[in-house]
């Protein structure tokens, strides 16, 4: 799995502090007020998970978006995929950094890709159903949203990795016998 020069017991605390990123990219994403959506340059229409904002020179309109259930569905989604991943954070932490116990590893990758799912599902229900409203101009996803995806495609790779780890028990905890590319014969 890793041929490439990184040591396992680094993965102990690379793996748990990428996690710790995706809990930061998906907090951005859910806590922003905008950059979900915006017209060009934001001149007139802009949008976050929760509302949208429309007009010109400091006039601004908003309105919630939690009128519409797809909406309601998205923040719902978004916020349950974050709570397990917080879970799954902690108890990473008590498998990989505290103690060693394989047996968690599974549970953390389950959890992962049960966030990965809903996550998915609310990103793309959001994009859709929100071109259903607009009908005029030029509208582009930004950096909140991105940061949504950024946290998914960061879920998607420990996921992996925590399905595949438990393969390596002996280089993670240090106990595995050194391989040597040359051998005196």
């Amino acid at each position: 799995m890793f041929r490439c020069g990184i040591a396992y017991p680094r993965c102990r605390w690379i793996v748990p502090l990428l996690l710790l990123f995706a809990i930061i990219f998906d907090i951005i994403a859910i806590a922003a007020t905008s950059g979900w959506v915006e017209d060009e340059d934001a001149k007139s229409h802009y949008a976050s998970m929760w509302e949208q904002c429309r007009g010109r020179n400091n006039n601004w309109g908003c309105k919630s978006l939690m009128e519409f259930p797809w909406a309601q569905a998205v923040a719902a989604l978004m916020i349950i995929g974050l709570i397990i991943l917080i879970i799954a954070f902690i108890i990473s932490c008590v498998a990989l950094c505290c103690t060693f116990n394989v047996s968690l590893l599974p549970l953390i990758g389950g959890l992962l890709f049960l966030v990965v799912i809903l996550q998915f599902i609310a990103l793309i229900i959001y994009p859709v159903k929100f071109n259903t409203q607009i009908v005029e101009g030029h509208y582009d996803y930004t950096w909140a949203y991105g940061f949504g995806w950024g946290a998914t495609i960061l879920a998607i790779g420990c996921a992996i990795l925590f399905c595949c780890l438990p393969r390596y028990e002996d280089e993670l905890t240090g106990l595995a016998k050194t391989k040597y590319i040359y051998t005196s014969g």
